[in-house]
C-alpha cells in the first residue's frame, strides 16, 4: 500500500511540475526566452535552464551537404560524388501541390504561426515530461533546425544531442527557430526544409526524392506522388515504398485525408487518388565511378581533384568537399571518343588476358584528355578480369608506374638533335651490331656510362634522320644519341612530363628503357603536333562551387619547349612512319598523320603513338599478370591472336588498336595538314621531290639526280603500276627534301595493293606451336644492352 501511495504521489508531482513547466514555457515565449526560473524548483528548473542558457543568439548558417556532379565536355552528366545524394532547388521549381502536401501533414498552421506552434509544442513538452517519451508538435521551422543541427554535427555526441528524446532538445530548437524565423521568410524556410529533409532509400531533398521514386523533376510531381513523398519524412525507413509498399500506401492516404480535411483538395478527388497504386518508377542512384560511362576516366578526375589544393588544404578536406560541396565538375572527355577508345581496346585485348591494353587521347595545344580506356574493366570480380587499378594514367593519379616505352623514345633523341642544330641530313653507317665503348655517353652529371652493345633487326646501311626513323634503326639512333647527347634528350622527356630516373641517363634511353603511361605518351606526341608547345595533360576543364563561382583548380598550363621549326621537322619525319614504306604502312588514315612504333626488350610491351594536327593517341599492349606485374608477351594468347616473338611489334599489335580508334573519330577532327619544314633544318638547300611513281627506275633516277637528290633502291611492294616500275618514293612526290638527300624508290611487283585487315582473325588460336606467320612488317625491338643488361621495369605498384 505505501508503494501505491508513493507512486500516486510521484505522478501527481510530475503533473504539477508539468503545469509549472507549461506556465514557465509560456513566460519564456512571451519574454523572448528570458526564462523566469525563479518560480520553478529542483529538477524542472535545472533542466529548463540548461536547455536554453549559453546558446548562441542564432544558428550558424552553414551549407547543407549536396552531391557533386561530373559532366563530359558536351554537358552530359557522367557521374556523381556524394555522402548524401542531394541537390538544392528553389521553391518555384517544386510543384505547388508538393508544397501544400508537406505543410498539410507536417505543420498545417505553418503560414499562420511564428517559429513555434505554441499549442502543439507545449502539448508535446508536457507529454514528454509525463511519459518520458516524445510526441509530435514541432513546427516545420523546428524540424528544419533539428535537421541542420544533425548535418552540422561533427561527432556522435553532437548528433546524439541534436536528436535526443527530451524537452531540453525542444527548448534548444525553440531559440534557434525564433532566430531563424526572424532572418528568413516563410517561403525560404519551406524551401530549406524540402531541400534538407530525408525521404528514405538514399534520397536527400525533394529533388533527389522525385527523381529516385518517380523519375520526374520536382516541379512535375502529381497529387498522388506529392502525398506519398510528404508522408515519408515522418519515418523514411518504416514507410520506404521500395520495401514497405503497403505501409507506404496507407501513409500516403493519411496525407490525402488530411489534405481533404483542410480543403486543400476536394474529398472526392482525395478518394479517387487513394484508389491509385503507388506507380513507382525508380531510378537508382549511382555514386562514384564504377557505374560511370567512363569509369577509369572518372577515377582519373577524382584523383586529379584530390591532388588540387583549390578544394582544400588536405586530402581529407578535398574528399569531403568533393562529396558534400555541390560542385559542378566539367571535364574534358568526349564520349564519342571514349566509345571508340573502349571498342578499339576491347576488340583486341580480353579482360582475362595476361596483358593490359590501354589507350589515351590528348588534344594538342590544350592538353585536354579526350578519352582513355583499358582492357580490364572496373570492378571486384578478378575472375572476370575486373580491377580497380588504373594503368593508363600518370602514377600520381593511378596505380601503375607504367611500362617501358620502347622505340617511341627515339623521338626525344630526334627532337633534341634537331633542336641543337644537327641537320636532317645527319647520316651514319648503321651495321647490324654496334659496340659503343664505355664513355661514349655521359649522364646529366657528366659521368661516363658503360659499354653498350646495340643490335638492329631492320636492315643495315647508311641512314639519315628520315630513313633511320622510318624503319626505326636502332644502331642509327645509338649513334645520333652519342652525337647529340643523352642528357638533352632526357631533359626534354622530363620537361614533357616523363619521370626519368637517374639510372636511365644512359645510352639505352633512346630504346625506351624508361617507364611511361599512355596519357603521358599521348601528351608527348601532342607536343610535336602543337608545333613544340607542351601542355600538361588534364581531365578537368572547370569546377564551379554550389553558388556557380569558378574555383581556381589547376589548368595544367602550356609552354613552348622546342622551336616550331624543330617540331615541324619531327612531324615531317614521323609522317614517313605512316607511309607505304614505313612500319605503319597498314595504319594510314584519311587525314595527314604521323607516328612512331615501339617494342621493348623481351617484348614486355608494344606501343604505337600516332597523331594528326588535332589529336594525339597512344596505344599500348603490355604483358601483365592479374596482379599487374610486368611479364613478357611472348607466347601469350591476346584476344584471338597467338603472339610470337616475331609478331609482338608495335605496328602489328598496338598499331591496329590505334588505327581502329582513330578511324572512328577522324570524322570529328578538322581536316588540317602539318606545317612543312622551312628548309633550314636540312643542312642543305631545300628542294621539292619530283613525282616519279610509275616511271622506270632509270627515268625516275634521272629526274631525282636532276633535282640534286640521290636515288636509293628500296623494297619490292604490291602496286598497280607496271612490274619493275617505281611504285612510290620516300619522301613522296611533292614533299620537301634537301640537296643530296637519299630518296628511297620502292619497286612495283605488278600486283595491286590490298590493305591488310585490321580485324582479328575469327579462327581459334592454336594450342601448340603457331604456324609460320605471313610476311609482315619487321618488328621494332629494343635489345637489351650487354653488359650490363637493360634493367627490367619495376613491378607495377598495386
Amino acid at each position: 500500500m505505501p508503494e501505491t501511495r508513493l507512486a500516486a504521489g510521484g505522478a501527481a508531482l510530475r503533473r504539477i511540475g508539468a503545469l509549472l513547466l507549461t506556465a514557465a514555457l509560456a513566460g519564456v515565449l512571451v519574454a523572448g526566452l528570458v526564462l523566469p526560473v525563479a518560480g520553478l524548483t529542483g529538477f524542472a528548473a535545472r533542466q529548463v535552464a540548461s536547455g536554453i542558457q549559453e546558446l548562441p543568439a542564432s544558428l550558424e548558417d552553414a551549407p547543407i551537404p549536396q552531391s557533386s556532379k561530373v559532366y563530359d565536355a558536351q554537358g552530359n552528366r557522367i557521374a556523381l560524388f556524394y555522402d548524401e545524394n542531394r541537390e538544392d532547388v528553389p521553391l518555384d521549381k517544386v510543384a505547388p501541390i508538393m508544397r501544400r502536401s508537406i505543410v498539410a501533414i507536417e505543420d498545417s498552421r505553418f503560414w499562420q504561426h511564428g517559429a513555434i506552434d505554441l499549442e502543439g509544442t507545449t502539448r508535446a513538452l508536457v507529454n514528454n515530461l509525463l511519459g518520458n517519451e516524445t510526441q509530435g508538435g514541432s513546427s516545420i521551422t523546428q524540424q528544419l533546425i533539428k535537421l541542420i543541427l544533425v548535418e552540422q554535427a561533427d561527432s556522435r555526441a553532437e548528433i546524439a544531442a541534436a536528436t535526443e528524446q527530451s524537452y531540453a532538445r525542444k527548448l534548444r530548437e525553440l531559440q534557434y527557430a525564433m532566430s531563424y524565423e526572424e532572418e528568413h521568410t516563410k517561403a525560404e524556410i519551406l524551401r530549406d526544409y524540402l531541400n534538407i529533409a530525408y525521404f528514405g532509400d538514399g534520397a536527400y531533398g525533394i529533388a533527389s526524392a522525385a527523381r529516385h521514386y518517380f523519375s520526374v523533376q520536382p516541379g512535375d510531381l502529381s497529387l498522388a506522388q506529392s502525398a506519398l513523398l510528404a508522408g515519408l519524412v515522418q519515418n523514411p525507413t518504416r514507410f520506404n515504398p521500395t520495401e514497405q509498399a503497403e505501409l507506404a500506401l496507407k501513409r500516403r492516404n493519411v496525407v490525402l485525408e488530411r489534405m481533404a480535411d483542410l480543403a486543400i483538395v476536394g474529398k472526392q478527388q482525395a478518394r479517387r487518388t487513394m484508389r491509385q497504386q503507388l506507380d513507382l518508377e525508380v531510378t537508382q542512384f549511382t555514386n562514384g565511378c564504377v557505374t560511370s560511362q567512363a569509369p577509369f576516366f572518372c577515377d582519373y578526375v577524382h584523383q586529379y581533384l584530390l591532388a588540387d589544393e583549390a578544394l582544400g588544404a588536405t586530402v581529407s578536406e578535398r574528399e569531403h568537399r568533393l562529396r558534400t560541396g555541390g560542385l559542378e565538375i566539367h571535364t574534358t572527355i568526349d564520349l564519342r571518343y571514349q566509345r571508340a577508345a573502349d571498342r578499339a581496346v576491347r576488340d583486341r585485348v580480353d579482360p582475362t588476358d595476361q596483358a593490359i591494353g590501354g589507350l589515351a587521347m590528348v588534344e594538342p595545344g590544350t592538353g585536354e584528355v579526350k578519352a582513355l580506356a583499358q582492357s580490364r574493366p572496373m570492378g571486384r570480380n578478378s575472375v572476370a578480369g575486373q580491377t580497380y587499378l588504373n594503368y593508363v594514367v600518370p602514377e600520381e593519379y593511378g596505380d601503375s608506374s607504367g611500362f617501358q616505352g620502347g622505340s617511341t623514345f627515339k623521338a626525344f633523341v630526334l627532337a633534341s638533335a634537331i633542336e641543337q642544330g644537327y641537320p636532317l641530313s645527319t647520316s651514319f653507317s648503321s651495321p647490324q651490331t654496334l659496340v659503343q665503348p664505355a664513355g661514349t655517353y655521359q649522364d646529366c652529371a657528366g659521368n661516363p656510362t658503360y659499354e653498350w652493345t646495340v643490335s638492329n633487326s631492320t636492315g643495315t646501311g647508311t641512314f639519315d634522320m628520315y630513313t633511320g626513323t622510318q624503319t626505326s634503326v636502332n644502331t642509327y639512333f645509338a649513334q645520333l644519341e652519342a652525337l647529340s647527347g643523352v642528357c638533352p634528350a632526357v631533359t626534354l622527356a622530363r620537361d614533357m612530363g616523363v619521370t626519368v630516373p637517374e639510372e636511365d641517363e644512359v645510352g639505352p634511353f633512346t630504346l625506351g628503357s624508361t617507364n611511361i603511361n599512355p596519357v603521358t605518351m599521348a601528351s608527348v606526341y601532342a607536343t610535336f603536333a602543337a608545333r613544340g608547345e607542351y601542355c600538361e595533360p588534364r581531365p578537368v576543364a572547370q569546377v564551379l562551387d554550389r553558388l556557380g563561382e569558378q574555383l581556381e583548380v589547376s589548368s595544367g598550363g602550356c609552354e613552348q619547349l622546342i622551336e616550331e621549326s624543330t617540331a615541324d621537322a619531327v612531324n615531317d619525319i614521323l609522317q614517313g612512319v605512316i607511309s607505304p614504306t614505313g612500319f605503319g604502312s597498314a595504319l594510314i588514315l584519311d587525314q595527314p598523320s604521323a607516328g612512331k612504333t615501339g617494342t621493348t626488350s623481351d617484348s614486355r610491351a608494344v606501343w604505337f603513338t600516332g597523331y594528326t594536327p588535332n589529336l594525339s593517341t597512344a596505344s599500348m599492349i603490355a604483358g601483365a599478370n592479374q596482379a599487374g606485374q610486368p611479364i613478357s608477351l611472348i607466347g601469350l594468347t591476346i584476344g584471338d591472336l597467338y603472339t610470337r616473338f616475331d609478331d609482338a611489334s608495335g605496328s602489328g599489335f598496338a598499331g591496329p588498336v590505334w588505327f581502329n580508334a582513330m578511324s572512328a573519330v577522324q570524322q570529328y577532327l578538322p581536316d588540317e595538314s602539318f606545317v612543312p619544314p622551312d628548309g633550314s633544318e636540312y643542312g642543305e638547300a631545300a628542294v621539292t621531290v619530283p613525282s616519279v611513281a610509275g616511271l622506270s627506275v632509270d627515268e625516275a633516277s634521272a629526274q631525282l639526280r636532276a633535282a640534286e637528290l640521290e636515288p636509293v633502291i628500296g623494297s619490292t611492294v604490291d602496286s598497280s603500276y607496271a612490274e619493275g616500275s617505281v611504285a612510290s618514293t620516300s619522301p613522296g612526290g611533292g614533299e620537301t627534301a634537301y640537296e643530296g638527300q637519299p630518296i628511297t624508290l620502292d619497286i612495283s611487283d605488278g600486283t595491286p595493293y590490298v590493305p591488310p585487315t585490321t580485324e582479328p582473325p575469327t579462327t581459334e588460336p592454336p594450342t601448340t606451336q603457331p604456324p609460320t606467320p605471313d610476311p609482315s612488317p619487321s618488328p621494332d625491338p629494343s635489345p637489351s644492352p650487354d653488359p650490363p643488361p637493360t634493367p627490367d621495369p619495376p613491378p607495377t605498384q598495386t
